[in-house]
């Protein structure tokens, strides 16, 4: 599959049509039901704006939190629709059908005009979304003439809402997932060189398909976070409490084996930030990482790993990253993923976060503005990073 190769929106004639999109409104809210974060939301403006400006009917759906097929009132898409309003000073309606294709959808649809805008109830509250239902699909595609997909956060799932409502319509991407698979799919394809893959965060195994995959692309493979640990005690080392896959020991020393006949610069904390307990408030200090105490854990990079890193952040010309360093929820913690933002924000080459947490501790952290391209889609990054097909994507219509 070349996702290049998809027609986007700018391929079809909206005009006068009613187009459905898949957006990824899946934002976190506070227990008084306010969004405490609207980033998703804003990225998927470009798309509507485009469809307003060129005379579509838009017909907006995406799924939030994990309602599991039933109805349940703290995952409405009500707070959502009323954001959208504020940020394009439109209105819009929101169809409240607990089946999602309901009376109010249909009737709505129905009437609806050019440059107006409606949104369906969450997807998820129906069960069949998920299991992509066929007849679900075909709901969906009734109320429209045309399909766009711009939920890069959820293109790698075969779902009615991504994959199933394609059968039916005829189909492109919209101007986000453009942008996402254009920047991160050139990165992987045809990175500028030297590349550097920055990988983080807990586990070995939700990574090795990516690791695999960049040793064959990368000059340089940095790897922190908890699967570090994997790696140091595969090596033989004491890494007392920290977080271990020991089923994954001997595949570590297999992915170093590989980088070091790839020639790939593999590598791997020299010092650790250790806590007496895995919580906020308590006892830390930093060890060599071949000097780890016994009943400690490891919740951190060094000082002396970010040295290591400098030079060859700054001089990288491409740069992803994807997993935080440390357990950057915790202040104490959070340095060692701090001070590599802080690198990348300093990288005049492309440097792109892979969604999910290190998205997060980025833009938490300050230095969103200061990247070339953050993803909206974690798990979907990942598996575009791992060189796999994006069902969401796949399906689409050739140009």
């Amino acid at each position: 599959m070349s996702i290049l190769n998809k027609k986007t929106i700018r391929n079809m004639n909206v005009s006068d049509k009613k187009v459905i999109v898949r957006c990824d409104f899946n934002v976190p809210m506070d227990k008084e039901g306010n969004i405490t974060n609207d980033l998703r939301i804003k990225a998927a403006l470009p798309t509507i704006n485009y469809l307003i400006e060129n005379n579509a009917s838009v017909i907006l759906m995406s799924h939030l939190g994990r309602p599991k097929g039933e109805v349940k009132p703290e995952f409405s898409l009500a707070p959502i629709a009323k954001r959208i309003a504020e940020l394009i000073r439109r209105e819009v309606i929101f169809a409240d059908d607990d089946n999602v294709v309901g009376d109010s959808a249909k009737q709505n649809s129905a009437n609806l005009k050019p440059r107006q805008i409606m949104l369906l109830q969450n997807v998820r509250y129906r069960k069949e979304e998920t299991k992509n239902v066929e007849s679900f699909s075909k709901e969906l595609a009734s109320l429209g003439d045309i399909f766009i997909n711009d939920a890069f956060g959820t293109a790698h799932r075969a779902h009615c809402s991504t994959t199933g409502i394609a059968n039916y319509l005829p189909s492109a991407m919209g101007l986000l997932i453009e942008k996402e698979i254009i920047i991160m799919g050139t990165a992987v394809e045809k990175p500028e060189k030297p590349f550097v893959a920055i990988l983080g965060g807990a586990k070995v195994s939700d990574k090795i398909g990516v690791i695999k995959n960049l040793l064959d692309k990368v000059q340089v493979l940095i790897i922190g976070g908890g699967m570090a640990y994997t790696f140091i005690k595969a090596q033989g080392y004491e890494i007392g409490n920290s977080l271990l896959e020991e089923d994954k020991m001997e595949l570590a020393l297999e992915l170093m084996r590989t980088a070091r006949e790839k020639g790939v610069h593999l590598i791997l904390p020299v010092d650790t930030v250790i806590a007496d307990e895995f919580k906020d408030g308590a006892n830390y200090k930093t060890v060599d990482i071949k000097k780890m105490p016994k009943d400690w854990i490891g919740v951190d990079i060094g000082e002396e790993t970010v040295k290591l890193l400098e030079d060859i952040v700054l001089s990288a010309k491409t740069i992803i990253w994807n997993g935080p360093m440390g357990v950057f929820e915790i202040p104490a913690f959070a340095e060692g993923t701090r001070k590599v933002a802080h690198l990348l924000s300093l990288c005049e080459g492309t440097t792109i976060i892979g969604g999910g947490d290190s998205a997060a501790a980025v833009e938490q952290l300050g230095y969103a503005d200061k990247m070339t391209h953050i993803s909206t889609g974690g798990g979907a990054s990942l598996e575009l990073f791992e060189g796999k097909t994006l069902p969401g994507i796949d399906i689409l219509d050739d140009k």
